[in-house]
């Protein structure tokens, strides 16, 4: 392999970073988003780093004599180089104006020993038998994340800089004169109520088991990703993927799905599957069945899902199935970190991540459920942006059926919504065609 090389590194630009600190209090606050103690390669300089911010952290002034003194206290002044190193430094560097130059450069250096250090650690994993190769693949994708996103530092903004690209997007609108200005969900009385799903938005899709909460997110997805043409990722935890593409198929052809699942379809039936066949082929929806969905391998799948296809809203079916990566952990405790992760991926991604959840069995007997319904963790209703319950009473629904109604009514209640109103959608259910429809004036039938 040859000799071993020396792991990458700039002394010269952590120098005068240090340099600069030392001449200019503002320095310090330019270095804080960009650079923590590892960051630096020479161990001394990594003790005057530390040492800086906790003296900044403090209130106390930086300078040669300060930081000397403070050295000297803690009986690291020698171990840095004495005083002349403290002066030799601050000498280094005319000015402290390109200290956010200098301290990129000691970034980039230490994300390529970051780099070099994972992959070696994987490396040595690789080669012991008892390691799992799929952990070891969620290690390295988690490594290699948690390195991009530290690779540059988040700036605030001044309103100023903002409200020019607001007002760019309401004189948009107003040209548009569109309702959604989201992403459409295919249903008028929706769409009017929360003008389609937003990005960053986490939204919050629940019911009671057999209500059909899976099928209105495959009508949600479908509708955007074959009618829409907007990339769609669809994660599905509990359905396999030949599943879903059978309820779209029947949902698009208008058949019944048990017709389409085994076969006894008629020539007509089969041109109507043959008619939506082409646009569900082009369709920009992506799909993954993985069962037992880690919370990391969720949040890894849907960054490959956006960085490979950009997609424009994810789907989750269902938040109670996602495993997580500590099982000892009291399962309200669980559902609340993946609550909070799957809220960060959303605004991470930039864009709506609509994640399918259960109702409490209370909900069976009562007429409208509310956000104290939902099931094992209340971080969810905390989080969410919106929350929107599938409801209809079994009572109703069992009426229906006995008279030989094709539609069921059901209730769509927006429980929760940041950024708009709250209130009841009414929703027409074809259970045979795995189908919800707009109702609209008694009209069940108002395609989609």
């Amino acid at each position: 392999m040859g000799k071993e090389r020396v792991p990458p590194h700039n002394l010269d630009a952590e120098s005068a970073v240090l340099g600069a600190l030392l001449l200019s209090r503002d320095a310090l606050d330019v270095v804080i988003p960009i650079l923590r103690p590892a960051d630096f390669y020479r161990q001394a300089y990594r003790t005057l780093f530390e040492t800086i911010l906790a003296m900044s952290t403090e209130g106390h002034e930086v300078d040669v004599l300060t930081l000397s003194h403070a050295l000297g206290k803690s009986g690291k002044l020698d171990f840095v180089g004495g005083v002349s190193a403290l002066a030799q430094l601050s000498e280094s560097v005319p000015s402290a104006a390109n200290v956010e130059y200098y301290a990129q450069i000691v970034k980039n250096a230490a994300i390529r020993r970051n780099l070099i250090d994972v992959s070696n650690k994987l490396i040595i994993q690789s080669y012991e038998e008892s390691a799992e190769s799929r952990l070891l693949i969620e290690e390295a994708e988690k490594r290699i994340f948690e390195l991009a996103e530290d690779r540059t530092a988040k700036a605030y903004k001044k309103v100023g800089d903002i409200v020019s690209v607001s007002v760019e997007r309401i004189i948009a609108h107003s040209k548009n004169k569109e309702i959604v200005t989201g992403v459409p969900t295919g249903f008028t009385d929706l769409d009017r109520e929360t003008t389609g799903f937003h990005e960053s938005e986490f939204i919050i899709l629940a019911a009671r088991p057999s209500i059909g909460k899976t099928t209105l997110a495959l009508n949600l997805a479908s509708y955007q990703a074959i009618t829409k043409k907007i990339p769609v990722g669809f994660l599905s935890l509990e359905m396999p993927d030949l599943d879903l593409v059978d309820r779209i198929l029947a949902a698009e052809a208008r058949l019944d799905w048990n017709k389409v699942r085994n076969g006894f379809l008629r020539p007509a039936d089969m041109t109507s599957i043959r008619d939506v066949i082409p646009a569900i082929y082009e369709a920009p929806l992506y799909i993954d069945d993985t069962p037992n969905m880690k919370l990391l391998d969720l949040r890894a799948q849907a960054r490959r899902m956006k960085a490979k296809h950009d997609i424009q809203i994810l789907y989750i079916d269902y938040i109670s199935l996602i495993g997580h990566e500590n099982p000892t952990m009291p399962r309200h405790e669980q559902v609340s970190d993946i609550s909070r992760s799957l809220k960060a991926l959303a605004r991470e991604l930039n864009i709506p991540v609509v994640a399918l959840s259960q109702l409490s069995r209370a909900t069976e007997e009562k007429k409208t459920p509310g956000l104290a319904d939902l099931r094992e963790s209340g971080s969810l209703e905390q989080d969410a942006d919106v929350v929107l319950f599938l409801h209809r009473n079994r009572g109703t629904e069992r009426d229906a059926r006995e008279g030989g109604q094709a539609v069921i009514e059901t209730d769509l209640i927006i429980g929760k919504q940041r950024k708009g109103p709250v209130g009841t959608i009414k929703l027409g259910f074809y259970p045979q065609q795995t189908k919800f429809v707009d109702f609209v004036g008694g009209d069940h039938d108002r395609p989609l």
